[in-house]
């Protein structure tokens, strides 16, 4: 009777592994990094002068999720496979662990949803970039001679993304926040200067990204730096990580 029990118990344990594994479904979904919230100045506290980053304000973010690493090509690969849609370009055939790029915000916004996760919004993501508020001018440094540390830029003469987690990862342990691609945040274009304005994202089309890229100067990939660009846009430089409440 005792044999016959173990036997029994097995077989259900090993039924049960099958079914509990959610690696199998979904086994590209983004390694995330809880952070905690807390009020910080959101803007540009370094000079004060980029007028798309004034006037400095004091914002609260609450507890959040991020995303390790930028999304790569064969995390999107795998999604556009599954959802039978066009895999996205890649200007060299090496793809793998190279920060995805080539993706419009809608499919940046699909992708996470997939996984059950979404895009940061701006708040979030400075907030992240500069680990936890901080005064850091670029991801996990105060000075911004370090950015070759932490980023991948222009000076580095690349013609393509960089495989994700290369460079020196911030305070948080998140990686190319500053460099490698620019990356989708998920809300509209809106100015400091005015705040009352509300728009639609089902109607307006201006998309906001954000941390420079290897395409850009140490200008471009300063934490606070941000631009406005149109959401069906495809460039070789802007990719996306995802977020979660």
């Amino acid at each position: 009777m005792r044999k016959k029990l173990f036997f029994y118990s097995l077989f259900i344990s090993l039924i049960g592994c099958s079914i509990i594994k959610p690696s199998e479904k979904k086994p590209f979904k983004p390694q995330m990094v809880k952070i905690k919230g807390g009020i910080f100045n959101f803007g540009d506290f370094y000079e004060g002068t980029n007028t798309d980053a004034i006037p400095v304000h004091e914002v609260f973010v609450e507890d959040f999720k991020i995303s390790k690493y930028e999304i790569t090509y064969a995390q999107f690969d795998f999604f556009s496979e599954k959802n039978d849609l066009e895999k996205p370009k890649s200007d060299i055939e090496k793809r793998g662990n190279r920060a995805v790029a080539y993706v419009t915000w809608d499919e940046a916004k699909a992708f996470c949803n997939y996984f059950d996760l979404r895009l940061p919004t701006e708040v979030e993501w400075e907030y992240a970039a500069r680990s936890g508020g901080k005064k850091q001018v670029v991801s996990g440094s105060t000075n911004l001679d370090s950015i070759y540390v932490v980023a991948l830029t222009k000076d580095e003469d690349r013609r393509e993304s960089g495989v994700v987690g290369t460079k020196q990862p911030n305070d948080l342990g998140i990686y190319d926040m500053s460099g490698n691609v620019f990356e989708w945040i998920g809300e509209y274009y809106q100015f400091y200067s005015m705040p009352e304005r509300r728009h639609s994202l089902d109607e307006d089309a201006v998309r906001i990204i954000s941390g420079g890229s290897y395409y850009e100067n140490m200008l471009a990939n300063r934490t606070y730096w941000r631009t406005g660009t149109l959401r069906d846009v495809r460039s070789e430089d802007i990719g996306f990580r995802c977020a979660e409440d």
